[in-house]
């Protein structure tokens, strides 16, 4: 008998925790076979109501493997042009120096942020389309080694 398992593949827009484990942990036990290292860890920078407690929005993001991933930013519109954005980027970028980052990257919409990444010292490295017409993903990074 054959040590392969039988299966089945699956297409789902719902992967529930389990699926999630197998895929993150068996990436991330690959790749500590092959670099020797299992540094990841999740980051965030959340700013929340003081009277409710409610988070209002932050930043999500991880690292690994000397780079800081910035995966989700949000701000609430009232909130914006405050200097929010700034310290919430700031305040990730210097944990992620103190991780041992040396860059970072992160992909945002034309239409959302690229500028005020640009402003902080972000740079584009690509560009792909996507919908609506004459809207891409603008893929960025930056050296965070001082």
């Amino acid at each position: 008998m054959s040590d392969v398992p039988t299966y089945e593949v699956i297409l789902t827009d719902a992967p529930d925790i389990q699926a999630k484990t197998a895929i993150g942990e068996g990436l991330a036990a690959y790749n500590v076979q092959h670099t020797g290292v299992d540094d990841r860890r999740d980051l965030a920078v959340l700013f929340r109501d003081t009277r409710t407690g409610e988070i209002l929005g932050g930043i999500l993001g991880r690292t690994s493997l000397g780079l800081l991933f910035i995966d989700l930013v949000f701000i609430p519109e009232a909130m914006r042009r405050h200097g929010l954005g700034s310290r919430m980027l700031q305040m990730a970028e210097e944990e992620g120096r103190a991780r041992g980052c040396v860059n970072a990257v992160l992909y945002t919409i034309s239409f959302q942020a690229p500028e005020f990444y640009a402003k902080h010292g972000w740079h584009e490295f690509g560009r792909v389309e996507c919908h609506p017409a004459g809207t891409s993903r603008v893929f960025m990074t930056k050296e965070l080694v001082r």
